[in-house]
């Protein structure tokens, strides 16, 4: 994750004193309940900064090791600021082996280890013993489960990091109760549930102000014509929802295939068209962003020619998949949506992308929840175009 200027964690600073001069340089109001959380984040900094003192004065000396802090279970609705607390407690923390990750992504690396150790008697002790010895604070955003690989592990794997040592911090849309509801076999899921209440602080963010909504409610989501005037409130606009946690342009893999991106933070990331939709792509690249990403930028969306088919039909299948997912999108066309494609192949099918990305940006719209849950892809959409 991007540092500020200076580095929080090196300069001593505190989640609630990140927090405060967060709110009052972006003029967000306060909100009690963001305000408790932030509260038990710090309480949980300043035990993770005792632990690590204690750890390291009495390193060799002693046979017992100082107990490992209980860790945290951030849940609230979308746009509650969790991400804003995470970033306050994140940045803040001075571990060097600390890691913030989405859970898809974590639990997607568990299943390669496991399949390259397979042949392993116990293979997810040997992946929990790497996670340890990698990251004593783990972060994960968006902790969501909805496969039934992911439930039947999930027990295991949480018992074995917390026994060697690792501290969990993690936001979700749901309450531990309210994970993995109506799932193949959840009866065997609800050992992990109550590790979870055990093992976690479970604090509840819902209730207070939702801070993404406004900013996408009051902000123009479609720009025309894609300039330098429409990138620089983009720009703007992608700082303000995720309060500089920005890192800088690098890529994306998925599926083997690299995509150039501009920036990205924890549930937003923001593309050039041509980057995303010029190249080779499947449906399955576009539903790992919709996954993995609340809020998706899009730059430079150019009025398409008969003969850009491909792209047309590139586009066509991210904003269904966005839709589906009700991701939140902010863009640039050098056109008004109705006439990015006017003339072509799949000219007929346009119309109902059009009429979508202008739903997108209904209040109605952007008031739904993101959806992160697998639904089943056309099996023609399935391979690159």
């Amino acid at each position: 994750m991007a540092q500020h200027a200076y580095s929080p964690a090196e300069s001593g600073q505190s989640p609630a004193a990140w927090y405060r001069a967060a709110l009052e340089r972006d003029g967000f109001i306060h909100d009690p309940a963001q305000a408790a959380a932030i509260e038990r984040l710090t309480d949980l900094w300043e035990r993770l900064l005792d632990f690590k003192t204690r750890r390291d004065r009495f390193l060799g000396r002693s046979l017992r090791n100082p107990p490992v802090p209980k860790g945290l279970y951030l849940w609230g609705g979308v746009g509650r600021g969790k991400s804003f607390l995470m970033d306050a407690f994140y940045q803040c923390v001075p571990y060097r082996r600390k890691r913030r990750v989405h859970f898809h992504h974590f639990m997607a690396e568990v299943h390669r280890q496991l399949q390259s150790l397979a042949h392993e008697t116990d293979p997810l002790l040997i992946v929990a013993d790497r996670i340890a010895l990698a990251t004593r604070l783990l972060c994960f955003d968006e902790f969501h489960v909805s496969d039934i690989a992911d439930a039947m592990i999930l027990y295991r794997l949480l018992t074995a990091m917390f026994e060697r040592g690792v501290v969990l911090v993690a936001t979700s849309n749901y309450p531990p109760s309210g994970l993995y509801p109506n799932g193949l076999q959840r009866d065997r899921f609800l050992p992990a549930i109550a590790l979870m209440e055990s093992r976690l602080e479970v604090i509840s963010v819902d209730g207070g102000n939702d801070y993404r909504l406004r900013e996408l409610v009051r902000a123009d989501l479609f720009k025309v014509p894609a300039d330098a005037e429409s990138e620089a409130q983009m720009a703007e606009m992608f700082r303000r929802l995720t309060l500089e946690a920005a890192e800088r342009p690098h890529e994306l893999e998925l599926f083997g295939r690299r995509i150039e991106l501009k920036r990205h933070a924890p549930g937003v990331i923001w593309f050039d068209f041509a980057a995303l939709c010029g190249g080779p792509r499947a449906q399955t690249d576009y539903l790992e962003i919709a996954r993995d990403y609340h809020t998706v930028f899009l730059s430079g969306i150019p009025a398409l020619s008969a003969a850009e088919a491909s792209e047309a039909r590139r586009f066509t299948w991210l904003i269904d998949v966005l839709y589906d997912h009700r991701v939140k999108l902010v863009a640039s066309s050098a056109v008004p949506a109705e006439q990015i494609y006017l003339d072509g192949v799949h000219a007929g099918e346009f119309f109902r992308t059009a009429s979508r990305l202008t739903e997108m940006q209904s209040q109605s719209y952007l008031e739904l929840p993101h959806l992160v849950d697998e639904f089943q892809l056309d099996p023609s959409r399935s391979v690159a175009l």
